[in-house]
């Protein structure tokens, strides 16, 4: 996983460093000078502008313009506090205006159709959130220093800095509470199977859908068997077997209210629990999710009509706080608003980690990159996620993936972040246009077979 700070977190580990700031300087200004070698290609005689602030961020981009000159690279230095509105022509605009901890707004100057590298972050891009006004910089690659920075990663952040190269200087952040996934990760998080494995190992129960809103439990239950659960018990209340959806699914009896006792009995051989997609939002409902939240003894997953069910933060975290196992909530922006009484905001880390504390769940806040936040304060991120999914019934997939995570023995933590990566991840084996929820399952197994190291021989 690759480490991310936030912008305190980075100060802190700037003001710990064990070496001089001339040193740290001296190897971020030799970083900048690279890369912008490498946009160059040919470097002599090349014409680069630097547009420096008063900061450390200048200090690297003053640096880095030495380190170019001694390259044969025509450099022309320009303070960020007088600089023209548009610049001299040059072949790259080095923007060492303002880093992480610059606040305010900040308008660039026009690089008069050069590419720009920016040093750290692009100047007037929040650290911590991404967040931006238009006027700042859009670089077409960024050199970060130590790790990834928040900002980087959400808002705008992500296309105002391009490509992101990490640059290692030597600083020490291994006390950051943030990582963020890669592919390389599913294969370090998911179990290897026994070789005599077999389908109970995994076993998954969901509980999901009414009569004629069957769509939901099919994405949840499918999602979770592509995913690697060997047996998925699916409860659909008030349904009729023979109405269920025709899968690999075992179908589960459950009546149309009080059904939490009979669906608290089907948990004894299953090793998860997903609760919540298309269940309705009437008061019997509302009280059996809840009763079969408190008194599930399995980790548990509990998403759309399950989120409303489970009431605030406060009747969330009264609901858990008899429960051993680890319960994760996976909202969007609307069900965290009405969860926590207010809407996420610009900084989505903070606000999902606030929850996490306040409810004693785990906490997957969706977005293009979602946040997943534990009680501890441990906190994870997936970032493969993409607009293709933005399309009905893809949250219900990825709940199903999830708890086929926690039914293979993945940690709650890693669980819920490796499962919105995973599928982020597959989503883009499909369609750019027009993917539809019942797409994914299958592409998350194929996405997973590629990626994973789940197999070592089992039966049914």
């Amino acid at each position: 996983m690759k480490p991310v700070v936030t912008v305190a977190e980075m100060q802190a580990i700037d003001a710990d460093a064990p070496e001089p700031e001339d040193v740290l300087i001296g190897r971020a200004g030799a970083a900048v000078a690279r890369a912008a070698s490498r946009l160059l290609g040919q470097i002599y005689g090349k014409r680069v502008v630097v547009i420096a602030g008063k900061g450390n961020n200048g200090a690297d981009g003053r640096t880095a313009a030495q380190r170019l000159r001694e390259r044969g690279v025509a450099v022309t230095v320009i303070d960020a506090a007088s600089a023209p509105g548009v610049l001299p022509p040059s072949d790259l605009v080095i923007d060492a205006a303002y880093g992480t901890g610059f606040r305010g707004s900040y308008q660039a100057p026009d690089p008069n159709g050069a590419p720009v590298l920016a040093v750290d972050i692009p100047s007037g891009v929040d650290g911590n959130t991404g967040a931006s006004a238009e006027q700042a910089v859009r670089a077409v690659r960024t050199v970060t220093f130590a790790a990834l920075k928040p900002g980087l990663l959400f808002g705008a952040g992500p296309d105002r800095a391009g490509v992101v190269d990490v640059a290692d200087i030597g600083l020490d952040v291994s006390r950051r509470h943030i990582d963020l996934l890669e592919d390389g990760d599913a294969a370090a998080l998911l179990p290897r199977r026994p070789r005599d494995g077999h389908k109970w190992q995994a076993a998954l129960c969901v509980v999901s859908g009414s009569p004629g809103m069957l769509g939901a439990p099919r994405l949840v239950s499918t999602g979770a068997l592509r995913a690697g659960s060997g047996y998925v018990r699916l409860g659909v209340p008030g349904a009729d077997l023979a109405a269920l959806p025709a899968q690999e699914a075992v179908g589960l009896e459950l009546p149309a209210t009080g059904w939490d006792i009979d669906a608290l009995k089907a948990l004894d051989r299953c090793k998860a629990l997903v609760i919540g997609p298309g269940l309705g939002r009437s008061d019997a409902t509302t009280a059996a999710v809840r009763a079969l939240v408190a008194a599930s003894s399995v980790p548990t997953v509990v998403d759309a009509d399950g989120i409303n069910a489970v009431g605030s933060a406060a009747e969330l975290a009264q609901l858990l706080a008899g429960r051993d196992a680890p319960t994760i909530v996976t909202p969007h922006d609307g069900e965290f608003a009405r969860l926590a009484g207010h809407a996420p905001g610009e900084d989505r880390i903070a606000a999902a980690e606030q929850l996490a504390r306040e409810t004693g769940a785990i906490v997957l806040l969706k977005g293009s990159t979602t946040v997943v936040a534990a009680p501890d304060g441990r906190t994870r991120l997936a970032a493969a996620g993409s607009a293709r999914l933005a399309t009905a019934g893809t949250g219900d997939v990825l709940s199903g993936v999830i708890g086929s995570f926690l039914a293979q023995g993945v940690p709650a933590l890693d669980a819920a972040a490796l499962g919105a990566h995973v599928h982020g991840a597959a989503s883009r084996r499909g369609f750019a246009i027009g993917l539809v929820a019942g797409d994914l399952p299958e592409l998350v197994a194929a996405w997973l077979s590629e990626h994973s190291l789940m197999e070592g021989g089992a039966r049914g």
